[in-house]
């Protein structure tokens, strides 16, 4: 199988879809707003994907980390409030935030595995900084490493509890970010001894994840000529290094516009720099053609990373729907659910 993850471009596979996963393998999928619809729909899709693909058990990704980022809505899934008003909480009553975030996560993953996902983009444990672009903004759980590394801690415990593997993003680290990485490629001039103390620790803290997804960024004082995602430099001594992470490294969206040059460029180069696979999100099949084919074959450690990822996945323990959801309402967290 490719070492990449594809999205696809509607609600049902077309023929040329399915044709071209069959041919590529690729590892796994992610999902976005615009192919879900019913839960018979999804389940009909996923299982497509996973036809086409030839592998029962390709995973399938989603972006649910709540607030403004959340791919599955009413009646799919329940609106689920961002990690900011966790993070407040937290300041107010430590034991009381971790139990939320715990349960909400927990509740995030029955909805998710009910429908046949494997995986979740989520939790996302940058820190947030003022005077940062806002593309992080409340999907932080806040500015203290230590307490967005415990809240951190309890998201992934709950994913974890409900059979769905987590990602955490944006490793090494996206909350100094001046610019949306969607738009433009963001560059962080703060010295390296800063960044290890701060942006960096949460992930260091989580090293033990079976997943992260790099950042799009810049950080001048590792390696001026190439973000994160394109960096052997920040990922051998920074990411495998520094943090300490082992776990299965992909990229974040090739289709991004912090990235330049052609998509078969920017996946060799995501691949050389470390990245065990790469993502690509907007199933535009003209940009996913020049990425499969630039793709290696999932081998030596990258395979036994992503092997080590899958077996996460699908171990749900007993749980109560109803009685999490009345305990999550009762702990105080306040404020909106969602974003508008």
């Amino acid at each position: 199988m490719k070492a990449c993850i594809f999205g696809c471009a509607g609600l049902s596979l077309s023929a040329e879809e399915r044709a071209f996963f069959a041919d590529v393998r690729p590892w796994g999928f992610i999902l976005f707003a615009r192919n879900i619809g019913s839960a018979d729909q999804t389940r009909a899709l996923i299982d497509a994907l996973r036809e086409a693909a030839g592998d029962e058990a390709a995973p399938v990704f989603v972006d649910q980390e709540g607030g403004r980022v959340q791919r599955l809505r009413p009646p799919l899934a329940q609106l689920r409030r961002p990690a900011a008003l966790f993070g407040a909480l937290y300041r107010q009553d430590p034991a009381t935030a971790l139990e939320a975030v715990r349960l909400n996560h927990r509740l995030i993953a029955e909805e998710l595995s009910a429908l046949g996902f494997d995986a979740d983009c989520a939790p996302c444990v940058d820190l947030v900084h003022p005077g940062a672009h806002d593309i992080i903004g409340d999907r932080s759980f806040g500015t203290d490493p230590s307490v967005v590394a415990a809240l951190g801690r309890a998201a992934i415990d709950g994913l974890l509890a409900g059979g769905v593997a987590p990602v955490i993003k944006h490793i090494p680290g996206h909350g100094r970010a001046l610019a949306d990485s969607h738009l433009a490629l963001p560059v962080v001039d703060t010295p390296l001894e800063v960044l290890e103390h701060t942006d960096f620790a949460p992930f260091r803290a989580l090293a033990d994840a079976p997943m992260a997804m790099t950042a799009h960024v810049t950080y001048s004082d590792i390696d001026p000529d190439a973000c994160a995602t394109l960096s052997h430099r920040v990922i051998e001594t920074v990411i495998r290094g520094h943090i300490g992470f082992d776990g299965l490294l992909m990229s974040d969206d090739l289709s991004m516009k912090a990235l330049g040059g052609g998509f078969d460029e920017r996946t060799e180069r995501a691949i050389a720099a470390g990245c065990d696979l790469v993502l690509h999100c907007n199933g535009d099949m003209a940009e996913m053609l020049p990425i499969a084919q630039a793709a290696p074959q999932l081998a030596g450690r990258a395979a036994e990373r992503a092997a080590e990822a899958r077996a996460v996945a699908r171990r749900s323990q007993a749980f109560d729907v109803t009685a999490a959801e009345a305990r999550l309402s009762g702990l105080g967290l306040g404020g909106r659910v969602a974003a508008a």
